[in-house]
């Protein structure tokens, strides 16, 4: 805070510190205060409210762990949350050090331009796009088959394959631009000393790099894995009948069921996971929450 007062003054930081705060009380503290006190209690008819069978209680939640499917598709969904997350570090970790180190900083600023224009584009088009793309007549079956790859028409929107596809697609640039912002402050002098001392390309980012990179690579991997895990448009444009997400499960029961009460239970399991996610990211990488914050 006294960082911001000396390089601000005192009047704009304290209306940049209180727009931070009306926008975390408002628009992520309450509702979720709110949520939380729901999934305590029970559905009632609008008569019974206030009534003797208004009470807490822990049924919301027992109603999960009561149901094997939903607990199959609760843990899917982390399973291939992480998945996705995986995949996107494996691509993007390589290409993050060659746009810091490698190319060119006017070569890196094109190449980023064209990375970000399918942000342009709203998650919705983007996921019907895939929807085209991998359907039985659509254009990826059509090349693979012209140029002879395939004897028939592969049926891509089947299991979860469609939906790993679309969520890498959706979100592998969270994960680029925190480990490129990561490597770039990397001084370069470094890398070249660790490769004028015998190391192998290999060991000189296990050992200098990649320790560097850590909170970019944190960073990027809790902000894919939340937004894969809690995404709700791929998985419904995308997934097949046998391939349920669970924010699905938890639309249902706030938007169709009308039963906010059992969906804001489901919404605080998959959260109460999320953390425990983090926690691991963070305990595994050896680094703090104030440096993914970075």
């Amino acid at each position: 805070m006294q960082e911001l007062i000396r390089r601000y003054g005192i009047s704009l930081s304290v209306i940049m510190a209180a727009m931070t705060a009306f926008w975390l009380l408002a628009l992520v503290v309450i509702p979720n205060l709110v949520l939380f006190k729901f999934s305590f209690r029970l559905y009632l008819p609008v008569d019974q409210l206030g009534g003797p069978n208004d009470v807490y209680t822990l049924k919301n939640y027992v109603t999960f762990f009561n149901s094997p499917i939903h607990i199959n598709v609760f843990f899917l969904t982390i399973l291939y949350s992480s998945m996705v997350t995986i995949i996107c570090l494996i691509i993007t970790y390589p290409l993050a050090y060659i746009l810091a180190k490698v190319l060119k900083p006017t070569d890196t600023a094109t190449f980023f331009l064209v990375l970000l224009i399918p942000l342009w584009v709203s998650e919705i088009l983007r996921s019907f796009a895939w929807f085209i793309i991998l359907s039985m007549q659509g254009p990826l079956n059509a090349i693979l088959t012209g140029i002879g790859l395939i004897d028939k028409p592969i049926r891509w929107i089947s299991g979860f394959q469609s939906v790993v596809i679309g969520l890498v697609y959706a979100y592998i640039l969270f994960m680029l631009f925190p480990i490129y912002n990561a490597i770039q402050a990397l001084d370069t002098n470094q890398i070249e000393a660790s490769q004028d001392l015998g190391a192998s390309t290999w060991r000189t980012h296990w050992r200098v790099v990649i320790p560097h990179a850590k909170p970019g690579i944190a960073s990027g991997c809790v902000m894919v894995f939340m937004l894969c895990a809690g995404s709700v448009v791929v998985p419904t444009t995308l997934a097949s009948t046998n391939s349920r997400w669970f924010t699905e499960i938890i639309q249902q029961w706030m938007f169709e069921g009308l039963d906010w009460n059992v969906g804001s239970a489901y919404a605080f399991l998959l959260l109460a996971l999320c953390i425990l996610f983090v926690s691991l990211v963070m305990r595994v990488l050896n680094v703090r929450l104030v440096d993914i914050a970075k």
